[in-house]
């Protein structure tokens, strides 16, 4: 791979040379059905698992005949048939999700152990401690492999870390570290396969640092002039490959003819995948092949209500809903802080560790990328996670998670991750600028989340039931303010509602009023009276999902109509109304009498006094005067 990228005929490589020992030791000491996530330099991983070297090849070489048709390369990617998780460039990231294999092997009761390789560097990172703890109070079976070569790309571990080994670590979480020399390949292997052995019988997580260097920069183009030669000439000498030959020659299991042909051997084995590889067309798609290839594509059947159901609040609607769910799936369950014997902090798991147990309804630490991280461990593992953030604001400290490693799987390497992330947001509470956000335009412009905000019980309990089956990741916002001030007619037999799909909450000939969550709540008050003392016929439109949106209502609605006002609690600037207004300008210009005109909360954080909320930042108030506004011009 050197001499092609010095041909000019590869673009980039990730050389693991100095480092071979850690990667090859490690997997020959597990068992094939354990799973290994590995990093930048871990082709030994692929090796020794034996993995198609044509397909591994094409893929390191983004040629068509790769394992993700051109979307991702180097390591980036899974291979679930040969219980290979690969990387996301943010390093740590896929820590916590070796913590979702681990809690998933406990909970099918499978004596299979996971193995995550990371740098010295990410150490340092919040997902490494997050990921650590939580499978430390857990006591999952997962060996995390430090390979220590001293730089974290040019940073040296001087500038890193203070302690003296990184083993160390392990003495805060209560588990057990070992230091290891990952130059020797016999030390690594009897190192991992008594571990896991312990691991197996129950002996919980382990820290392993591994010392090593790498012979190469990060990457080929960054060089290595931060290094001092001295360094290279110390770790030449311990150089993995010649040492272990040294040893095999001294134990006269190695003969001179032996080794030459154990080169022509490995010399074939290699040259003709590599070449096919090097000849091999470019990836060829479509804009629909790529697009279609963001969501797992789903099969929804709908199931109409039975019965006119009972009269519940929002929150109950929530509550009774997950239970079903919980009850009917053994492959459902909860995770979130405080969810357990509190019932979370809006009481909507209240009980539910009495029904399930501790093993289905799971109290973390107070962790939101961690357990967003084993949450993508779990759905690849065939459960169906659902991830409470304690408030919507929160799930700020996992965005990494949901935008680069639970969005993007499906589109890079063909796996759905069914993970249900329940949000509660919005403000009318008076709690201030981190407990009020309305936080769903974050998610918006990511490809790979479903996004759901029901308005009513009813949608709450239909959306719910969709969002839980639905193969694909979907983000379920929940309003706190109409958790206990809204109520309505809930079935009690089951149900769904087609994620994508809009509905007219109320019918009208003057105006379409575009919006969800909190403004249809608003809405539909407020249109009952403008049409009784000013005649004035409003439609509302609840959108009830924001990803996919449903255009054709929209259009529908607007040809029927003339006007849109297109209306939601976040702040104007950047938020859902602007995509939904520049769509229809776009594409309704023909029907409108008028301009399209958006209504939302002001451009500041949220403020907690209540007065200041709703009269000032709130857009709720000011609804009467736009549609006067859009209907006089």
């Amino acid at each position: 791979m050197l001499n092609y990228l010095r041909q000019g005929r590869i673009s980039k490589w990730f050389s693991g040379i100095g480092q071979e020992a850690i990667s090859v030791g490690a997997t020959c000491a597990l068992d094939d059905n354990d799973v290994i996530l590995p990093m930048h330099r871990n082709l030994g991983v692929f090796t020794a698992r034996q993995v198609d070297l044509q397909k591994l090849f094409c893929q390191l070489m983004g040629k068509d005949g790769g394992f993700t048709k051109g979307r991702d390369r180097s390591f980036h990617f899974g291979l679930p048939s040969k219980n290979i998780i690969g990387m996301i460039s943010h390093l740590a990231a896929m820590l916590p999700v070796a913590v979702g294999y681990g809690l998933s092997f406990n909970l099918k009761k499978q004596n299979r152990v996971v193995l995550s390789f990371t740098g010295d560097g990410s150490t340092s990172e919040g997902d490494f401690h997050e990921a650590v703890n939580l499978a430390a109070v857990w006591q999952l079976p997962v060996i995390f492999l430090i390979e220590n070569n001293g730089y974290g790309l040019s940073t040296p571990s001087s500038e890193q870390f203070k302690c003296e080994k990184l083993s160390d670590k392990a003495i805060g979480y209560g588990i057990k570290g070992v230091t290891i020399d990952g130059n020797n390949v016999l030390e690594v292997y009897k190192t991992i396969s008594s571990l896991a052995k312990e691991l197996r019988k129950g002996a919980g997580p382990v820290i392993v640092e591994a010392m090593t260097f790498r012979m190469r920069g990060h990457e080929e183009a960054s060089g290595t002039d931060y290094i001092p030669d001295s360094t290279f000439e110390k770790w030449a000498k311990k150089d993995p490959i010649e040492s272990y030959k040294k040893f095999l020659k001294s134990k006269k299991i190695l003969s001179k003819s032996r080794y030459i042909e154990i080169q022509e051997e490995i010399k074939t084995l290699i040259d003709d995948p590599l070449e096919f590889a090097l000849e091999s067309k470019d990836p060829k798609s479509t804009i629909d092949n790529e697009v279609n290839d963001v969501f797992r594509g789903y099969n929804f059947i709908k199931k109409e209500p039975k019965d006119k159901g009972i009269n519940l609040r929002y929150v109950d609607s929530i509550s009774n809903t997950l239970r079903d769910l919980m009850k009917k799936d053994e492959h459902t369950l909860i995770m979130g802080q405080d969810i357990c014997e509190y019932g979370g902090v809006f009481k909507v798991t209240k009980d539910f560790v009495k029904d399930f147990g501790v093993g289905r309804v799971r109290n973390t630490p107070i962790i939101e990328s961690g357990v967003l991280g084993a949450s993508v461990g779990l759905a690849l593992e065939g459960f169906k996670p659902i991830v409470e953030m304690q408030f919507a604001d929160f799930v700020s400290c996992g965005f990494n998670q949901i935008t680069n490693n639970i969005a993007k799987t499906h589109y890079r390497w063909n796996k759905p991750l069914n993970i249900t992330i329940r949000m509660p947001y919005g403000g009318g509470m008076s709690a201030g600028p981190f407990h009020s956000q309305s936080p769903e335009s974050w998610f918006f412009h990511t490809p790979g989340l479903k996004i759901v905000a029901p308005s009513t019980p009813y949608d709450a309990k239909g959306l719910l039931v969709s969002s839980i089956e639905d193969p694909n990741p979907v983000l379920y916002f929940e309003h706190k303010f109409m958790y206990r001030s809204v109520k309505g007619l809930v079935p009690e037999g089951a149900y769904n509602i087609e994620i994508g799909k809009a509905e007219v909450k109320r019918s009208g000939t003057d105006i379409s009023v575009i919006t969800y969550g909190m403004g249809v709540y608003h809405m539909i008050n407020l249109a009952a009276k403008l049409e009784e003392k000013e005649g004035i016929s409003v439609e509302v439109v609840d959108l009830r999902s924001l990803i996919p949106w449903d255009k054709d209502l929209v259009k529908e609605s607007i040809s029927r109509t003339n006007r849109a006002l297109v209306l939601h609690e976040a702040s104007l600037t950047g938020g859902v109304g602007a995509e939904v207004s520049a769509f229809i300008s776009e594409n309704c210009f023909t029907h409108l009498d008028a301009p399209v005109m958006r209504l939302a909360s002001i451009d500041t954080p949220i403020p907690f006094a209540s007065k200041l909320e709703k009269e000032i930042y709130l857009p709720f108030n000011k609804i009467e005067n736009k549609i006067k506004e859009l209907l006089n011009f």
